[in-house]
């Protein structure tokens, strides 16, 4: 039905399946258990950016989980969101890394990312969780967070409102040398 079996996405060019077992689940729990977590990061995450952002980071995330899954797990059917969410997770935690001086509470923030990746992970453990997808997600979201999630530093914003004839100090970039160089890095894998 679309689930991620390895044998028919090799041998029976069926590479839709790494998209499709991302709206696939394995009965009604976990699909609560998907939604809510939907709720708390996606939420905040589409206040902050937008449905389109969110929207890409969800499915390249989720493609990136789905394939570390049939790069590393060959022998049992896949599906489920988690790689997509893990790709949000990701991406928060790279967007705090690239605004840190926008945020008050940067070692709260940052204590509780790390938290509830580790204890994703730790979950991960039980059996007939697929660990991989997470971690695949996780790092595709990260990744993309850099490129998807950059907003511009105030004191380039300050730039631009200036009246005319007032002195201002010297200009400076929209964003930080690190993000273009992350970005042009990320564009050319794309």
């Amino acid at each position: 039905m679309g689930a991620l079996d390895v044998s028919k996405v090799v041998h029976g060019r069926q590479g839709w399946r790494l998209i499709t077992c991302i709206w696939l689940h394995a009965g009604v729990v976990h699909l609560l258990i998907n939604v809510l977590c939907l709720l708390f990061i996606g939420i905040r995450l589409e206040q902050e950016f937008g449905f389109v952002r969110i929207g890409i980071v969800y499915l390249i995330s989720g493609f990136g989980g789905s394939l570390m899954s049939a790069l590393f797990i060959r022998s049992s059917i896949s599906v489920g969101a988690s790689g997509a969410l893990f790709g949000l997770i990701g991406s928060m935690l790279s967007e705090l890394i690239t605004n840190w001086t926008l945020y008050a509470n940067k070692v709260a923030a940052l204590l509780t990312l790390v938290f509830v990746i580790v204890v994703n992970l730790a979950l991960g453990i039980l059996p007939r969780v697929d660990n991989f997808a997470h971690i695949g997600g996780l790092i595709s979201g990260f990744l993309l967070g850099f490129v998807v999630f950059i907003r511009p530093q105030f004191a380039w914003l300050n730039q631009k409102r200036v009246a005319p004839g007032q002195q201002t100090a010297p200009a400076e970039r929209k964003h930080k040398t690190y993000q273009y160089v992350l970005w042009i890095e990320n564009c050319t894998r794309i």
